[in-house]
C-alpha cells in the first residue's frame, strides 16, 4: 500500500494521546453517572429532512451515496448526524414508551461537520453529550443543574480553568420584542456573529434588516452585560425596556447564576451575547471558554430545547450541553499542554535470559497479569542492558529479572535503579505506577 496524503479535518492521535483521550473520557463518564445519567448510543446516520429541519446546517452536512445504488434508490436520502442532540431527539420520540421520564442520559460518540478545518476543528470528531428530557413540560432547575454537572467533569481533568458563560434565548427575544424589532431570531443570528464580525458589522447588519440606529444600539448594550451573579438583572432593566418574556428569561437566568455560585463560585457567568445559533434552542444557552485559550472559542455549548423532539400532541422538551472532546484535546495537545504519565500502559516488562527460558518469563508475565499488572516480555534475549533501554524507551517504569541460579526473582525500577527482590504472587507497584496517570 503506497503511502498517502492526510486528510485535513480527521485526527487521528498517537497511542500516547489516545491514553490521554480515554483517561479523559472515563472521568467524564465518571461524573456523568454520579449525577444519574445513563449511557446511550444513536446510529450514525440519520433523514436528511430530519438533519435539516431545525437550523442553518445544509452546508455542514455530509450525506451518503452507495457507489452502486439499487435502480430506483432515491440518493442523499442519508446525513452522517453533525451534532448528537438531533439523533437523540429522534430516539426519545421513537422509544418515549420504553422509558422513564424524566430521561438523563450521556452520549459519547463521533459526530461529522463540513466546516473548515483549523486548529481546534475538525470534520470528524468525537463529542461527550448529557441531556435531560421530560414529557411535556420540563422545569426550569435542570437548566441551573446542567452547568454544574459540566464544571464537575472539565474541573476533575488537569486542564486550565473553565468559564461556563451562559444566557437566556428568552430574555434577548423580550427585549428585541419590547424594543419593537418584529423577527427576534434574526437579531439572535446576528448577535451570535458578534465576536466573529465586530459590534460595527453587527449594527450595520442590524439596519440593514430594518432596524433604526437607537434599536441597533440598544441590542449591543444588551450584549454588554456580563456578571458572575444575578445583578445582570439591574443592568438590564437599566436599559429601559419592558416585555413579559424578558422578565420570564430575567428570572430562569438568575436562577442558573445563582445556584452555580452557590455550587462553584466563577464557575458560571451570565453574558448576555450568547446566543447559540441554532433555531432549536428556547431557553438557557451555554458556552464554556478555557483559560488562555479563549481566542478559538466555545469547547463546550448547549443549550434548552421545547420543540425539537415532538410529534403532533407528544412534546418532551430538553436542555442538554455537549463538550467538544477532540475540540478540547486538539487544542491541549498542541501546547503540550496535557499528557499522560507513560506513553503505554505497560508497568513492567519481564526480561528473558534465553529463548529456551521464555515460558518462564511467560508465567512470570502470567502471574503479574492476573493480579492487574499490564506486562509483557522482552521481544528477544538481548543484552540485559539492551532490555532495559528498550524499557526506557517505552517508557515502562520496571523491569522484572526471573531467578537466575541462587539469584531470586527481582524487580528493578529503571527511573531511580533501586533494584529487591520480588515475588510475582505478591509484589505490587505503587498505585501510581499501576497504570498511565493524566498529568
Amino acid at each position: 500500500m503506497s503511502l498517502s496524503a492526510s486528510l485535513s479535518g480527521f485526527p487521528e492521535w498517537t497511542p500516547a494521546q489516545r491514553i490521554v483521550e480515554q483517561q479523559v473520557l472515563d472521568r467524564l463518564r465518571r461524573t456523568f453517572e454520579l449525577y444519574g445519567f445513563s449511557s446511550l448510543e444513536t446510529r450514525a446516520v440519520e433523514p436528511l429532512d430530519q438533519l435539516l429541519r431545525k437550523g442553518e446546517t445544509s452546508k455542514e452536512v455530509y450525506t451518503l451515496h452507495r457507489l452502486q445504488a439499487a435502480e430506483g434508490e432515491e440518493e442523499a436520502s442519508l446525513g452522517l448526524h453533525f451534532d448528537l442532540t438531533v439523533p437523540f431527539a429522534r430516539y426519545v420520540l421513537e422509544n418515549a414508551g420504553r422509558l422513564q421520564f424524566p430521561f438523563r442520559r450521556y452520549q459519547i460518540q463521533k459526530v461529522w461537520r463540513g466546516e473548515k478545518p483549523q486548529e481546534g476543528r475538525y470534520r470528524e470528531f468525537l463529542q461527550a453529550d448529557i441531556d435531560i428530557v421530560d414529557r411535556d413540560t420540563l422545569p426550569p432547575h435542570y437548566e441551573a443543574e446542567i452547568p454544574l454537572v459540566i464544571g464537575d467533569a472539565l474541573r476533575s481533568l488537569p486542564i486550565p480553568a473553565v468559564k461556563i458563560m451562559v444566557n437566556n434565548r428568552k430574555l434577548c427575544e423580550g427585549f428585541y420584542l419590547g424594543l419593537g424589532l418584529a423577527e427576534p431570531d434574526e437579531v439572535l443570528r446576528t448577535v451570535d456573529k458578534l465576536d466573529k464580525i465586530g459590534p460595527d458589522r453587527v449594527a450595520e447588519v442590524l439596519m440593514n434588516a430594518g432596524a433604526s440606529d437607537a434599536q441597533a444600539k440598544a441590542v449591543l448594550a444588551l450584549a454588554e452585560i456580563r456578571s458572575s451573579d444575578a445583578s445582570f438583572e439591574a443592568a438590564v432593566r437599566g436599559l429601559g425596556v419592558e416585555h413579559p418574556l424578558l422578565d420570564e428569561g430575567v428570572a430562569e437566568l438568575a436562577a442558573v447564576v445563582e445556584t452555580a455560585r452557590e455550587h462553584a463560585p466563577g464557575l458560571v457567568e451570565a453574558t448576555l451575547k450568547i446566543a447559540r445559533g441554532l433555531d432549536y434552542y428556547t431557553g438557557t444557552v451555554y458556552e464554556t471558554e478555557l483559560a488562555g485559550y479563549e481566542r478559538y472559542g466555545s469547547i463546550c455549548s448547549g443549550g434548552r430545547y421545547d420543540n425539537l423532539a415532538s410529534a403532533g400532541k407528544d412534546v418532551f422538551p430538553g436542555v442538554g450541553i455537549s463538550i467538544g472532546v477532540s475540540r478540547l484535546l486538539g487544542l491541549l495537545f498542541a501546547q503540550n499542554a496535557i499528557s499522560a504519565s507513560r506513553p503505554v500502559p505497560t508497568a513492567v516488562l519481564v526480561a528473558l535470559w534465553n529463548e529456551e527460558e521464555r515460558p518462564v518469563s511467560n508465567r512470570v508475565a502470567a502471574a503479574l497479569r492476573s493480579r492487574g499488572i499490564a506486562t509483557e516480555v522482552a521481544p528477544v534475549p538481548a543484552k540485559l542492558g539492551k532490555q532495559i533501554r528498550y524499557a526506557e524507551r517505552r517508557g515502562i517504569p520496571y523491569v522484572w529479572f526471573p531467578a537466575n541460579g541462587d539469584i531470586p526473582d527481582q524487580v528493578k525500577d529503571i527511573r531511580s535503579g533501586e533494584q529487591v527482590a520480588a515475588d510475582s504472587a505478591g509484589w505490587n507497584p505503587p498505585a501510581e505506577d499501576m497504570a498511565p496517570t493524566l498529568q
